[in-house]
């Protein structure tokens, strides 16, 4: 019975599947054993160039705001309130009061705002990120007058009022990593990956090396030409 076209190119289909990852493996062994490391270093290359010309570029921008004391309040009393209004910039309250001004929603600025405090001066930094430099100084500036309003609504009680201290303006260079600094870096991160596959991987049974130990001399007997000798010796010896 003939088979017909469609059955014959099934059938070569199944063959060359079945001997696929056999080719594979011959394929993989004829390779040098360093083969992993060029690949990995271009691999992290082309991803590090694809980032740097393809992600958005960054932008940040810090406005600054100051814990004052009120004359009947201790001073050293400001520290401590810049600490906790500074843990205060990024709740919900304060960024659903600044998100008119900074034109983006709450659940967007939960990831462009962050603060930073001193241990040292009563002083708040407020960070706002955004890939068009002049939205990431508008969600900056809105979100420090949230919090001079949110502290002044309670500054009666408290003795301790905030002050803006910088004005945060438009940034003109990203924060995100160039083209060239992303091309680097995931070079360097593709080479040392590379390297750890190479630690890690099972070695070939080619590569074993086995060292070799010398053997333990073999002590040297003396032949009977020597030994008739040395008795013809020891008999002199005794005539004399």
């Amino acid at each position: 019975m003939t088979e017909s076209p469609e059955q014959q190119r099934s059938v070569v289909l199944r063959r060359r599947l079945r001997t696929s990852p056999a080719r594979l493996r011959t394929a993989l062994t004829r390779m040098p054993p360093w083969w992993p490391l060029p690949v990995c270093v271009l691999l992290g290359t082309a991803s590090g160039l694809s980032y740097g010309l393809l992600a958005s570029p960054q932008y940040e921008a810090t406005s600054y705001a100051m814990a004052v004391a009120e004359e009947e309040t201790d001073p050293s009393a400001a520290l401590g309130y810049a600490q906790s209004y500074g843990r205060l910039v990024t709740s919900d309250a304060t960024l659903s009061y600044a998100q008119g001004a900074a034109g983006e929603p709450v659940r967007a600025l939960r990831t462009q705002v962050r603060s930073e405090t001193s241990p040292d001066s009563p002083m708040i930094a407020v960070t706002g990120t955004s890939d068009d430099a002049g939205r990431a100084a508008d969600i900056a500036n809105a979100v420090i007058e949230a919090v001079i309003v949110s502290s002044g609504h309670v500054s009666k009680d408290t003795g301790v009022k905030l002050i803006k201290f910088t004005h945060a303006m438009k940034p003109d260079q990203p924060v995100s990593p160039s083209v060239p600094l992303g091309t680097a870096v995931g070079t360097a991160a593709g080479g040392l990956l590379g390297g750890l596959v190479l630690l890690v991987r099972p070695r070939r049974t080619g590569w074993s090396v086995s060292a070799q130990v010398p053997g333990p001399a073999a002590a040297e007997v003396p032949g009977p030409a020597a030994a008739e000798d040395n008795t013809t010796a020891d008999e002199r010896e005794l005539v004399r």
